[in-house]
Protein backbone atom coordinates (compact mmCIF):
# COMPACT_ATOMS: atom_id res chain seq x y z
CA UNK A 1 0.00 0.00 0.00
CA UNK A 2 1.61 3.18 -1.55
CA UNK A 3 1.35 6.96 1.05
CA UNK A 4 -0.45 9.35 0.04
CA UNK A 5 0.66 12.25 -1.87
CA UNK A 6 1.69 14.93 0.22
CA UNK A 7 0.95 17.47 -3.33
CA UNK A 8 -1.43 17.24 -5.69
CA UNK A 9 -2.10 18.23 -8.91
CA UNK A 10 -3.95 21.25 -7.52
CA UNK A 11 -1.38 22.21 -5.02
CA UNK A 12 1.42 23.04 -7.89
CA UNK A 13 -1.25 24.36 -9.72
CA UNK A 14 -2.46 26.80 -7.17
CA UNK A 15 1.38 27.24 -6.29
CA UNK A 16 1.53 28.52 -9.67
CA UNK A 17 -0.83 30.89 -10.06
CA UNK A 18 0.01 32.68 -7.24
CA UNK A 19 3.57 32.83 -9.06
CA UNK A 20 2.05 34.15 -12.34
CA UNK A 21 -0.03 37.07 -10.60
CA UNK A 22 2.89 38.16 -8.62
CA UNK A 23 5.95 37.61 -11.39
CA UNK A 24 4.20 37.18 -14.76
CA UNK A 25 4.73 34.33 -16.75
CA UNK A 26 8.13 34.27 -17.04
CA UNK A 27 8.38 33.94 -13.14
CA UNK A 28 7.08 30.46 -13.55
CA UNK A 29 9.83 28.75 -13.35
CA UNK A 30 9.43 24.59 -12.24
CA UNK A 31 11.90 25.91 -9.28
CA UNK A 32 9.38 28.84 -8.33
CA UNK A 33 6.25 27.15 -8.42
CA UNK A 34 8.06 24.33 -6.01
CA UNK A 35 9.35 27.13 -3.40
CA UNK A 36 6.03 28.17 -3.38
CA UNK A 37 4.70 25.76 -2.72
CA UNK A 38 6.99 24.67 -0.21
CA UNK A 39 7.64 21.00 -2.38
CA UNK A 40 10.32 19.20 -3.56
CA UNK A 41 10.81 20.56 -7.39
CA UNK A 42 10.73 16.50 -7.85
CA UNK A 43 7.48 16.56 -7.14
CA UNK A 44 6.56 19.01 -9.30
CA UNK A 45 8.20 17.73 -12.79
CA UNK A 46 6.13 13.86 -11.05
CA UNK A 47 2.89 15.70 -11.47
CA UNK A 48 3.78 18.06 -14.30
CA UNK A 49 6.38 16.97 -17.26
CA UNK A 50 7.29 20.56 -18.70
CA UNK A 51 6.65 24.13 -17.49
CA UNK A 52 4.59 24.27 -20.82
CA UNK A 53 2.22 21.67 -19.38
CA UNK A 54 2.01 23.17 -16.11
CA UNK A 55 1.00 26.49 -17.18
CA UNK A 56 -1.34 25.27 -20.17
CA UNK A 57 -3.49 23.26 -17.39
CA UNK A 58 -3.83 26.41 -14.99
CA UNK A 59 -4.80 28.10 -17.99
CA UNK A 60 -7.70 25.63 -19.07
CA UNK A 61 -8.36 25.62 -15.39
CA UNK A 62 -8.52 29.08 -14.25
CA UNK A 63 -10.66 29.72 -17.54
CA UNK A 64 -13.28 27.20 -16.63
CA UNK A 65 -13.87 28.43 -13.69
CA UNK A 66 -14.34 32.23 -15.02
CA UNK A 67 -16.85 30.78 -17.36
CA UNK A 68 -19.03 29.02 -15.20
CA UNK A 69 -20.31 31.79 -12.68
CA UNK A 70 -21.08 33.59 -15.82
CA UNK A 71 -22.74 31.44 -18.51
CA UNK A 72 -25.34 30.60 -15.68
CA UNK A 73 -25.60 34.16 -15.01
CA UNK A 74 -26.33 34.97 -18.79
CA UNK A 75 -28.49 32.18 -18.97
CA UNK A 76 -31.69 33.80 -16.69
CA UNK A 77 -34.73 33.85 -18.71
CA UNK A 78 -35.53 37.75 -18.27
CA UNK A 79 -32.57 39.31 -20.37
CA UNK A 80 -32.31 42.58 -18.08
CA UNK A 81 -31.88 40.51 -15.31
CA UNK A 82 -29.54 38.24 -16.49
CA UNK A 83 -27.31 41.17 -18.07
CA UNK A 84 -27.14 42.45 -14.61
CA UNK A 85 -26.40 38.84 -12.94
CA UNK A 86 -23.31 38.46 -15.93
CA UNK A 87 -21.68 41.77 -14.82
CA UNK A 88 -22.26 40.91 -11.16
CA UNK A 89 -20.40 37.71 -11.71
CA UNK A 90 -17.34 38.64 -13.34
CA UNK A 91 -17.12 41.61 -11.31
CA UNK A 92 -17.44 39.45 -8.30
CA UNK A 93 -15.39 36.74 -9.11
CA UNK A 94 -12.48 38.66 -9.58
CA UNK A 95 -12.66 40.25 -6.58
CA UNK A 96 -13.00 36.45 -4.45
CA UNK A 97 -10.66 35.38 -7.07
CA UNK A 98 -8.27 38.10 -7.71
CA UNK A 99 -5.14 36.33 -9.02
CA UNK A 100 -6.61 34.24 -11.51
CA UNK A 101 -8.54 37.55 -12.48
CA UNK A 102 -5.34 38.73 -12.91
CA UNK A 103 -3.77 36.03 -14.50
CA UNK A 104 -7.26 36.15 -17.57
CA UNK A 105 -6.81 39.40 -18.33
CA UNK A 106 -3.50 40.16 -18.01
CA UNK A 107 -1.83 36.62 -19.70
CA UNK A 108 -3.50 35.53 -23.22
CA UNK A 109 -2.84 31.45 -23.26
CA UNK A 110 -0.33 32.52 -26.15
CA UNK A 111 1.61 34.46 -23.26
CA UNK A 112 1.80 31.51 -20.99
CA UNK A 113 2.40 28.77 -23.62
CA UNK A 114 4.52 28.75 -26.25
CA UNK A 115 3.51 25.54 -27.99
CA UNK A 116 0.88 23.59 -26.48
CA UNK A 117 1.53 20.51 -25.44
CA UNK A 118 0.43 17.63 -27.18
CA UNK A 119 -0.08 15.59 -23.78
CA UNK A 120 -3.08 17.81 -22.95
CA UNK A 121 -4.46 17.03 -26.64
CA UNK A 122 -5.84 19.56 -29.44
CA UNK A 123 -4.99 22.78 -28.79
CA UNK A 124 -8.06 24.14 -26.96
CA UNK A 125 -8.75 27.16 -29.65
CA UNK A 126 -12.50 26.74 -28.94
CA UNK A 127 -12.81 26.93 -25.36
CA UNK A 128 -14.37 30.39 -25.62
CA UNK A 129 -17.10 28.50 -28.07
CA UNK A 130 -19.78 28.33 -24.90
CA UNK A 131 -19.50 32.32 -24.20
CA UNK A 132 -19.50 33.24 -27.76
CA UNK A 133 -22.45 30.52 -28.21
CA UNK A 134 -24.33 32.16 -24.94
CA UNK A 135 -23.73 36.09 -26.35
CA UNK A 136 -25.54 34.87 -29.47
CA UNK A 137 -28.42 33.32 -27.47
CA UNK A 138 -28.15 36.32 -24.77
CA UNK A 139 -28.34 38.77 -28.39
CA UNK A 140 -31.74 36.50 -29.95
CA UNK A 141 -33.39 36.63 -26.58
CA UNK A 142 -32.43 40.96 -25.79
CA UNK A 143 -32.77 41.90 -29.46
CA UNK A 144 -35.23 39.37 -31.44
CA UNK A 145 -32.59 37.96 -33.49
CA UNK A 146 -29.03 37.81 -34.07
CA UNK A 147 -27.60 40.63 -35.99
CA UNK A 148 -23.98 42.07 -36.19
CA UNK A 149 -24.72 45.48 -34.70
CA UNK A 150 -26.55 43.64 -31.70
CA UNK A 151 -24.20 41.14 -31.03
CA UNK A 152 -21.19 44.55 -31.20
CA UNK A 153 -23.76 45.97 -28.31
CA UNK A 154 -23.69 42.93 -26.00
CA UNK A 155 -20.18 42.13 -26.31
CA UNK A 156 -19.33 45.23 -25.42
CA UNK A 157 -22.03 45.44 -22.70
CA UNK A 158 -21.10 42.01 -21.23
CA UNK A 159 -17.31 41.48 -21.91
CA UNK A 160 -16.04 44.98 -22.49
CA UNK A 161 -17.15 46.80 -20.14
CA UNK A 162 -16.57 44.37 -17.04
CA UNK A 163 -13.19 44.06 -18.51
CA UNK A 164 -12.75 47.99 -18.70
CA UNK A 165 -13.60 47.95 -14.98
CA UNK A 166 -11.51 45.59 -13.71
CA UNK A 167 -7.99 46.10 -15.83
CA UNK A 168 -6.62 49.29 -14.08
CA UNK A 169 -7.05 47.43 -10.47
CA UNK A 170 -5.85 43.68 -11.58
CA UNK A 171 -2.86 45.70 -13.43
CA UNK A 172 -2.12 47.41 -10.50
CA UNK A 173 -2.43 44.35 -8.47
CA UNK A 174 -5.26 45.63 -6.32
CA UNK A 175 -8.44 43.53 -5.39
CA UNK A 176 -11.35 45.10 -7.44
CA UNK A 177 -13.87 47.38 -5.12
CA UNK A 178 -17.10 46.82 -4.75
CA UNK A 179 -17.56 50.36 -5.58
CA UNK A 180 -16.94 49.89 -9.43
CA UNK A 181 -20.12 47.76 -9.65
CA UNK A 182 -22.78 50.24 -9.84
CA UNK A 183 -20.73 52.05 -12.51
CA UNK A 184 -19.91 48.31 -14.82
CA UNK A 185 -23.87 47.93 -14.20
CA UNK A 186 -24.98 51.81 -15.54
CA UNK A 187 -22.60 51.18 -18.60
CA UNK A 188 -23.79 48.10 -19.58
CA UNK A 189 -27.41 48.76 -19.51
CA UNK A 190 -26.71 52.10 -21.13
CA UNK A 191 -25.01 50.23 -23.48
CA UNK A 192 -27.83 47.42 -24.11
CA UNK A 193 -30.65 50.11 -23.71
CA UNK A 194 -33.54 50.05 -26.55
Amino acid sequence: MGRKPRFGDDDFLDAALRVAARAGASGVTMAAVAAEAAAPVGSVYHRFASRDVLLARLWVRTVHRFQEPFLAALADPDPERGADRAIRAVLGWAREHPDQARVLLLHRREDLVAHWPTELGPDPAGINDAVREALRAYTRARFGRVSSAGLERVTFALVDVPYAALRRHLGAGRTPPRSIEAAALAASRAALGD
